[in-house]
């Protein structure tokens, strides 16, 4: 007999935790397979100390094939669900597809940053859900304070030393605490040349910090924040976004380069392609966090609108401690399922939150005692050390060696603006080049190798390149018909050959920096569609992917042409080598070197 077939979707708080228990209890009696775009565990409560240069990326990434030795990884991402038929539609990282049959099935596929209807908010901000935006965020504000140190308008130098953050929550508060005790001490080693100092501002329509948490928590850290500089606006958010700043609610404007969206979060949009009943964009389960009709599948933590047994009519919130517990529960309900052990239901008791407001100041509530000062960060970090199922020893190292060295102020520009986008659906996951963006269809499977932000593609000018007029080879406004966002490129198959491709009529040069698509009202527009991926020359011809059918799939008609220079930072490394051209490789030898002043170069045969 067969053993039975269990997936997991996410390896976050709720999966983690639902694969770890499960693995015990089976006891080989069962196959677990565990279905995540990466190949570690994120702690998400310290990612704000990374984006602050304390702690090291991989201090907070927990391998899951080390820690979960008896649990099969494969990495990928979910984009369908048979119900029916019991298997799971993923995408691997390099263009493969596959299947994973199951017998059970758990949902833990997390959340994705939460988007509001604010104009050039998805074009201009960046949030904070994972690795990649926390490097992105930690180079850009280093980059921002050494242009504004250079700078000697007064102006210039104001709008790049300001920085503003929406969302006074849990995630806000610790970025907005964190960053103004990073950028002091940047500024106190080198100081600028006007003299200012970096300014960062917390907004939200909250009538006080940390609404959700108790009013003493609250209480301590607006203090905290307004002791530091930073500059607290409740009842205030943005109106409008634009690549010279932001309107506020207030009708104040604010200049600046650097907007950071932590307003909250929304359930990953894998859920709703299943067609079931939904709350709030989170899928409905019993207290068992089973799904109704539908005694094979299981969900957990954000995804799941868990009954709050306490509160009843309510559901228990999407904070990481539920979904910690929320993982448990459902693991020893799956293997119940099994015949292993007993199904129980999911009641919290709850023990209270910590925010680390950075230093050794903190805000904590340990079992209803409130805690502020020294005493509330040695709580916080105490409790994060227990809370991490890995790499303790690494992170007290990290704090110990923060606490007698000075940070290092250097931006590495591993991540790009365009690699994290505001809205995507794998937020932990940066865009790499030429990888076509996945759009998931209900139950089916069925993939659409198409980027979700390509229809932006055509109206928005990269971060990267400084602005400049419209191009010179057609009118103002009119989309570039090899860019995304406008006409099909001609030299694609059944149309004309582009002008500026070999063998074609020759394009006149484009300026530096010109902007392609329509001219947005408020501003100009700061970046190219951050979901297109990065620049490239020319395009590519239809590649063959290695999943399990031969079928082709087209590169990523999102891409656009040419290659883009930073204003800000170091330049990028170029276009991609045609598809068709083989990869470098051991078995071919690279080509002799070209001198110009007519002598053989070192090694010419």
């Amino acid at each position: 007999m067969s053993r039975p077939r269990i997936v997991i979707v996410g390896a976050g708080f709720a999966g983690y935790r639902t694969a770890r228990t499960l693995s015990r209890l089976t006891r080989h009696q069962a196959d677990i397979t565990l279905l995540n775009p990466t190949d570690y565990f994120l702690y998400l409560p310290l990612l704000p100390q990374v984006a602050a240069g304390i702690l090291e990326p991989r201090r907070v990434s927990v391998s899951l094939s080390g820690t979960l030795p008896h649990v099969r990884l494969v990495l990928g991402e979910a984009d369908g669900i048979d119900l029916d038929g019991h298997t799971v539609h993923y995408s691997g990282p390099e263009g493969e597809e596959g299947t994973l049959p199951f017998d059970r099935l758990v949902l833990a596929a997390g959340s994705v940053n939460k988007l509001l209807p604010v104009p050039g908010v998805a074009e201009h901000a960046h949030g904070f859900r994972g690795l990649p935006e926390a490097l992105y965020l930690r180079d850009h504000v280093t980059r921002q304070v050494e242009l504004a140190a250079a700078a000697k308008d007064r102006a210039e130098c104001a709008a790049r030393c300001t920085f503003v953050v929406v969302g006074a929550g849990y995630t806000g508060t610790e970025v907005a605490a964190h960053g103004a005790m990073y950028t002091d001490a940047q500024v106190r080693r080198h100081p600028m040349r006007t003299g200012m100092r970096p300014r960062w501002m917390l907004l939200d329509v909250a009538p006080r910090v940390l609404p959700e948490m108790d009013e003493r928590l609250s209480r301590t850290a607006g203090r905290v924040l307004r002791q530091r500089g930073v500059d607290v606006r409740m009842g205030t958010s943005v109106k409008e976004a634009t690549h010279d700043g932001v309107l506020l609610t207030d009708g104040s404007t604010v200049d600046t380069r650097t907007l950071v969206w932590c307003v909250g979060v929304r359930p990953d949009p894998l859920v709703e392609s299943l067609g079931l009943p939904l709350e709030r964009g989170r899928l409905l389960v019993d207290s068992h966090l089973r799904v109704p009709g539908r005694p094979e599948v299981f969900a957990c933590g954000d995804v799941a609108a868990v009954p709050d047994l306490n509160q009843p009519g309510q559901y228990t919130p999407m904070t990481a401690q539920h979904a910690w517990r929320h993982g448990k529960v459902c693991a020893q309900n799956v293997a119940a399922s099994l015949g292993v052990g007993r199904r129980r239901a999911y009641r919290h008791r709850d023990m209270g939150f910590v925010v680390d407001l950075g230093g050794a100041k903190a805000a904590a509530n340990p079992l209803g005692l409130p805690m502020s000062g020294p005493a509330a960060g040695a709580v916080t970090r105490g409790y994060h050390l227990a809370a991490m199922p890995g790499n303790r020893v690494r992170v007290a190292a990290d704090w110990l060696l923060d606490a007698v060295l000075p940070r290092q102020a250097v931006q590495l520009g591993l991540v790009r603006s365009w690699s994290v986008p505001l809205e995507s659906a794998s937020p932990e996951v940066a865009r790499v080049p030429g990888r076509p963006e996945r759009a998931r269809r209900a139950g089916t499977g069925e993939r659409d190798a198409v980027d979700p932000g390509a229809e932006r593609a055509g109206e928005e000018r990269s971060e990267e390149q400084p602005p400049g007029g419209p191009s010179r080879d057609r009118p103002s406004g009119e989309p570039a018909k090899n860019q995304p966002g406008g006409e099909p490129a001609r030299n694609q198959p059944g149309g004309e050959p582009a002008k500026n491709q070999p063998h074609a009529e020759p394009r006149e040069e484009q300026p530096f920096g010109s902007r392609s698509g329509s001219t947005r009202a408020s501003g100009t527009p700061r970046r190219a569609a951050e979901t297109a991926g990065p620049p490239a020359r020319g395009t590519r011809k239809p590649r063959k992917t290695s999943g399990t059918s031969g079928a082709t799939r087209s590169a990523n008609p999102a891409a656009p042409s040419g290659p883009t220079r930073s204003a800000d930072g170091p330049a990028d490394s170029g276009p991609e080598p045609p598809a068709d051209q083989p990869p470098p490789g051991p078995d071919i030898a690279p080509g002799p070197v070209k001198r110009t002043d007519g002598r053989a170069a070192e090694g010419d045969s």
